[in-house]
């Protein structure tokens, strides 16, 4: 409790300061990025920062032409990696261009803009800096933020419940059941049963489900093989004495919840204005009905942690900062034609339907939008039994030959989409819906242009217009 109160305070006095800081010397963003695995994190990042770099290709941000200089800076939070953007940046440029490493823990980056003033007093005044830290972290982690409120033995029954109709968890389940949480600890034991419950979340994930928590099993960093990463649901044990397997499994899950989860929340996701949620809605679509309502599970329990609203001068000071801002972005957009992305966008809005009218009724405001942080098709029309079809072409990451791919066509109507997954159909009954995954390619960018998107401009100038 104790402890408890001494973070309140401390939130609260790093508020304060921030806030007196933006307000008498220079404003500063805080953007946060996540989204589940294989979502297109890294690839966001980079992209963004290149193209606010060199801007000819962001013509949707209102502030473009106001905007003098940008340059990096090194970040403010020393004990946080740096976000490799350069390596990144590398990766999708280079020679032989490939796709960077996906996010493995919580890195920033600090981009600074001087942008001149508009308005009838622009004469009398100079230019303002401006920075923007991105703070990257896995999607994985966010989800813990569902366990603060949750006992072991919740938390236990929820996963059993949730698992057992799943193939990948039968090996977990079988060595749950022979488990005697009465006995005593025996470490090997409870080290088997983390690696298994492990090992079944790392099956999940590969198979397509997001409700992979605890995240840190995923992406251990430096607590792989630490106690605070082993533990394992068990089933009930009335009256389990003390330094029972049982117990100090209940131990370790209470002590990954204050020793893990509210570190992170404390240190880098309660202090995030402005928020990218970064999806990969064509992957659950291809997949089936199971993991497009797997998606829309997950993506609920990631938006709940959020406390969304704005963030008035003395909200601020006195109730910490609050999610202005929340972009719902449907990554790989290239990999259709231009003609269905509405539809896409709108099946994202109804993923996330409930989530973004209760952030809209605290006051933050909400979109939905299909981009592609790097362009890496050109789109083509083939000719097929009589008809055209809308295609997109690309370099295929499999065997570098080049082909033209129709993914299919997307509902208009997303409860075509939503209605069969929420019923637990097995699988599409009318529709066969493809995905094709494509490797960067080669570019040659003109000076002052940088990566070639889809409507990243736009999603800057959702998030940051208003600010610059």
């Amino acid at each position: 409790m104790i402890t408890a109160i001494a973070d309140s305070i401390t939130r609260q006095v790093e508020n304060v300061t921030d806030t007196v800081s933006e307000v008498f010397f220079e404003p500063v963003i805080r953007l946060g990025v996540t989204g589940l695995a294989r979502a297109g994190k890294t690839v966001f990042i980079t992209s963004l920062v290149a193209n606010l770099l060199d801007r000819g290709r962001m013509q949707g941000l209102t502030a473009n032409m106001r905007i003098e200089a940008a340059f990096l800076q090194p970040q403010p939070d020393d004990t946080v990696p740096r976000f490799a953007f350069e390596e990144h940046l590398g990766a999708l440029t280079g020679p032989t261009p490939h796709w960077p490493n996906s996010t493995r823990a919580v890195s920033e980056l600090r981009l600074s803009l001087r942008v001149k003033p508009s308005g009838l007093l622009s004469g009398f005044q100079s230019a303002r800096v401006v920075h923007i830290d991105i703070v990257d972290y896995p999607g994985e982690w966010l989800l813990d933020l569902g366990l603060m409120d949750k006992s072991y033995a919740e938390w236990s029954g929820e996963v059993f419940e949730r698992i057992e109709p799943r193939s990948e968890a039968a090996a977990f389940l079988e060595a749950a059941g022979a488990a005697d949480g009465g006995a005593k600890l025996e470490e090997p034991d409870a080290q088997a049963l983390a690696a298994a419950f492990t090992d079944y979340l790392s099956q999940a994930q590969g198979a397509g489900y997001y409700d992979c928590s605890p995240g840190r099993f995923l992406l251990p960093g430096e607590l792989a093989g630490s106690p605070v990463l082993t533990f394992a649901p068990l089933r009930p044990v009335e009256g389990a004495p003390r330094r029972s397997l049982y117990r100090e499994m209940e131990r370790r899950f209470e002590a990954y919840k204050s020793r893990v989860v509210t570190p992170f929340f404390r240190d880098h996701f309660s202090k995030i204005d402005r928020q990218v949620v970064l999806l990969d809605a064509l992957g659950a679509i291809h997949k089936g009905p199971a993991a497009v309502e797997d998606m829309r599970r997950a993506m609920a329990d990631i938006l709940s942690a959020f406390k969304p609203g704005q963030n008035a001068f003395l909200s601020r000071l006195f109730l910490g900062k609050r999610v202005e801002k929340i972009l719902f972005a449907a990554t790989k957009a290239d990999h259709l034609h231009h003609t269905e992305h509405a539809k896409l966008t709108a099946i994202v809005e109804a993923f996330v339907r409930a989530a973004s009218d209760r952030a809209g009724f605290a006051g933050a405001d909400t979109r939905a939008m299909a981009l592609a942080s790097l362009r890496a098709t050109v789109e083509d029309t083939l000719a097929h039994e009589g008809a055209k079809l809308p295609c997109v072409r690309g370099t295929l990451l499999s065997s570098g030959r080049q082909a033209a791919f129709y993914a299919g066509e997307l509902p208009s109507d997303p409860a075509k989409l939503l209605a069969p997954a929420r019923a637990g159909a097995q699988e599409w009954l009318d529709a066969d819906y493809q995905i094709m995954e494509f490797a960067p390619s080669v570019l040659e960018l003109r000076p002052g242009d940088g990566p070639p998107h889809i409507r990243l401009d736009r999603a800057a100038e959702f998030l940051l217009g208003d600010k610059l």
